[in-house]
């Protein structure tokens, strides 16, 4: 059996896991056995919804009061003893802050091994391998885990969604007991940002800017591009975020979030090779920079030498155009 970890915020499950899931369904057929998923926190019967029918064969709901908020400690307890019980051959998780934080200490608390921010996974002889990048995204490792059960995190927007089945899964409640003084920490407030309705790391369209920005009104015209775009949001460079010209979440790169969009807009962008390691596996690469030299234009499928404050005003007048 191969496991998802599901991940749910704000009541609502996250897309990623539902790629994540999808993969494990592939997977899994390969290997002969099922695809399993498990929810963990409180009052999960709204995000069940959303998943009931998206082909794994049974849903583990671990629920307690104490899992309300999420905590990476008290969620490994529930996912250890979980991975325990059931014996799977392997753990998923989407590639998310979340799961970039639950799934090493999950595989700590078992003494296995991890894959990190997989982009490709193949069965052969009926044991799992796993693709990921290394050395900033300029190679791939191929890599199989000694341990069972293997432990991998999936890089969000590369794994495509397999449709919803007529069939609804198994539904396995479970009241997990948290001992006192298991988790140390505590959640007191959540401080959302305003506006940021979609998180970078899953939108299809990412447009992002750099030090040519010039400031915070320069990512408040990113804004206005990304708003008139499908399923679009707001990206940044390390300079960017560094200058405080935007927050943190939306930074991009080896010190922020990897994206895999279907067009990365890449404004005013230098292209360090820690900005490229977070964004080099986007589908379609646009750069705009008005030095010809950039390094950018080497990664990018289509290249604007201009003055961004000219061309983003020109790309929202035309997409409306087009929507009207």
């Amino acid at each position: 059996m191969i496991l998802t970890y599901i991940e749910v915020r704000n009541g609502k499950v996250k897309k990623s896991s539902l790629e994540t899931l999808s993969e494990a369904r592939r997977a899994a057929a390969a290997m002969g056995v099922a695809a399993e998923a498990v929810l963990v926190g409180y009052a999960l019967d709204g995000a069940l919804a959303e998943v009931r029918s998206s082909g794994a064969a049974k849903i583990h709901l671990l629920e307690s009061p104490e899992l309300a908020d999420y905590s990476s400690q008290g969620y490994a307890l529930a996912l250890e003893g979980l991975v325990k019980e059931t014996a799977p051959a392997a753990v998923f998780f989407p590639a998310t802050a979340m799961g970039r934080d639950l799934a090493p200490r999950l595989s700590a608390r078992l003494g296995v091994s991890l894959a990190s921010d997989c982009t490709a996974i193949s069965v052969s002889s009926g044991r799992l391998a796993f693709t990921r990048p290394i050395y900033a995204g300029k190679a791939l490792l191929a890599v199989t885990l000694p341990a069972s059960p293997a432990i991998a995190t999936l890089r969000p927007n590369v794994f495509p969604l397999e449709p919803e089945t007529s069939v609804e899964a198994e539904i396995i409640r479970k009241t997990v007991a948290i001992p006192a003084g298991a988790v140390k920490g505590k959640v007191v407030e959540v401080l959302g940002e305003s506006g940021a309705a979609i998180d970078v790391a899953e939108a299809e369209i990412v447009v992002s800017g750099g030090r040519a920005m010039k400031g915070p009104e320069g990512f408040t015209l990113l804004g206005e591009l990304a708003a008139v775009l499908p399923r679009a949001a707001v990206g940044a460079s390390r300079t960017a975020v560094d200058s405080g010209w935007i927050g943190h979440s939306h930074q991009v790169g080896q010190t922020g979030k990897t994206v895999s969009p279907n067009i990365y807009f890449a404004f005013g962008i230098s292209g360090a090779i820690q900005h490229l390691a977070g964004m080099s596996s986007s589908k379609v690469i646009v750069a705009v920079n008005k030095d010809p030299e950039a390094p950018m234009f080497k990664v990018a499928d289509y290249g604007i030498v201009a003055d961004l404050f000219q061309v983003v005003p020109a790309l929202v007048a035309a997409i409306k155009a087009l929507g009207a």
